[in-house]
Order: structure tokens, then C-alpha cells, then sequence
């Protein structure tokens, strides 16, 4: 893993934050950075299963030093290019779990993460309960979402996870899988950002709780999750800690 020194991060950090409070909401023109030069991104892999392990996941091998970043794919995209390029500068891999609509509106966002070598998977079409929902409503939220994956990747992505929710319902297990999803991706480390609770508290919840093989659940969007990003990765760095992909995890 690359070493970026606190003062490197530091700059990055007032960059992105100050990317994301002055674009506000998602149109108002902020300009992409380009992403480093390096051949054309490959479609996600296919969602493949994996012998032995169950149907549903939280965690990894706890054998080896490597944790998953699992970012649920949503809000502003400055918030997102901002966590990408922070993750890629301390040379870290993450996964994306996409919420079909927002694909809808910033399609050219599946490519980026992509082209960053990080997982990209499905986070359902409209980021409703998903468990709640019929058995028809639940498949079109699932099947729609993969049917944007596929139309802008080629595939339907690595992963599948459950909106609103830690882990699937069994109906929505079935359908996952009927879709091509042999596995959910749960996690065991919930980093509770979505609530908006500061990044220092961001960062005590994931470093407090994270060990090997864990898969831990975050957002794009917030720009507590920006701020405690840096200190995150430092300390996984100190700790030996690999963030790779979800698919390098369970390979």
C-alpha cells in the first residue's frame, strides 16, 4: 500500500471537503477530475459462489490481514469523486453498492469507479425497504437496478445488497439469487455515518470495531464520511490492514 504522509492526506482532505460544500446539490456543474491513465476498465465480474460460505455474508477470512470498504452508492457526486480519489491515493480498493437511480442520473459514475479498479454491485433501483416489499415490487428493485448495471458496464455487477436493511429477507435472498446474485453482502462493521454523527465519531466506530476480514459498511454522500476517511486508512496502514475490493477479499 502506498504510504501518503498526514500532510498529504491533510491537503486532500481540505480539497474534497471544500469540493463538496461549495457544489451543493448534484447539478450544479462541478468538473470531474481525471482519472490517472490506464487501459479502458474491464465489465464488474460476474457474481460467482463461493464453496462453503453462506448465502448471506458479513465478513470475510479472518485469517488474513485485508478489510472491505463497502460504500452504498447515492447522493451528491462530488461527495463520491472525493472519497475515490482520497481511497486511491493511500493505493486502497473499495466497493460500490449502487442505487440504480442514481446511476440514472450520473451514469458516467459507474465507469469512474470502475476505472479506479474498485467493485461496483447493486444497492437496489430506489433504495426503499426492500424486505417490506411485495414479491413483485422487491424483483423489479432488484432486476432494475442490474439492468442499469448492465447497460452501462456489461454486467450486473459483483455484489448484491439489501436496501434499508443489514441483511436480506429470504424472499429477497431468492430473488438476489434468481437475478445472479448467489451472495448478499452484509457487513459487521457499521460505521453509522448516515447519521451524521461527526467524523471523529465516524472514525472511532469503524477503527474501533474493524479486524481481519471485516466488511464494513459506509456512504457516499456525507461529508462526515470525507473528513474521517484520511484518518481511517492511516490508522489501517499503521495497522497493517490491506482495504481492498470485496472480491480480493473472498478471493
Amino acid at each position: 500500500m502506498v504510504r501518503v504522509t498526514t500532510t498529504d492526506r491533510r491537503t486532500v482532505l481540505r480539497a474534497s471537503a471544500g469540493l463538496v460544500l461549495a457544489t451543493g446539490c448534484a447539478t450544479s456543474g462541478a468538473v470531474a477530475h481525471p482519472v490517472p491513465s490506464r487501459a479502458p476498465a474491464k465489465p464488474p465480474p460476474a457474481p460467482r459462489r463461493l464453496p462453503g460460505l453462506p448465502a448471506q455474508l458479513t465478513h470475510g477470512p479472518r485469517t488474513h490481514p485485508r478489510v472491505a470498504l463497502t460504500f452504498h452508492g447515492n447522493g451528491d457526486p462530488a461527495t463520491a469523486r472525493a472519497l475515490l480519489r482520497e481511497a486511491e491515493g493511500a493505493g486502497a480498493r473499495i466497493t460500490v453498492l449502487a442505487v440504480g437511480t442514481w446511476l440514472d442520473e450520473h451514469p458516467e459514475i459507474a465507469r469512474r469507479i470502475l476505472d479506479g479498479g474498485h467493485d461496483l454491485g447493486n444497492h437496489t433501483l430506489h433504495h426503499l425497504g426492500v424486505n417490506d416489499m411485495s414479491e413483485a415490487e422487491a424483483r423489479a428493485e432488484i432486476d432494475g437496478c442490474a439492468e442499469r448495471l448492465r447497460r452501462l458496464t456489461g454486467s450486473i455487477g459483483s455484489w448484491f445488497r439489501p436496501s434499508r436493511a443489514a441483511r436480506a429477507s429470504p424472499l429477497v435472498e431468492r430473488l438476489a439469487r434468481a437475478a445472479g446474485y448467489p451472495h448478499v453482502l452484509s457487513y459487521d462493521v457499521d460505521a453509522l455515518d448516515f447519521t451524521s454523527p461527526g467524523a471523529p465519531a465516524v472514525t472511532r466506530k469503524v477503527l474501533g470495531e474493524i479486524r481481519n476480514g471485516s466488511v464494513v459498511s459506509l456512504h457516499f454522500g456525507y461529508v462526515d464520511t470525507v473528513a474521517a476517511l484520511p484518518a481511517v486508512l492511516e490508522e489501517l496502514d499503521r495497522r497493517g490492514l490491506a482495504a481492498v475490493t470485496t472480491t480480493e477479499l473472498f478471493s
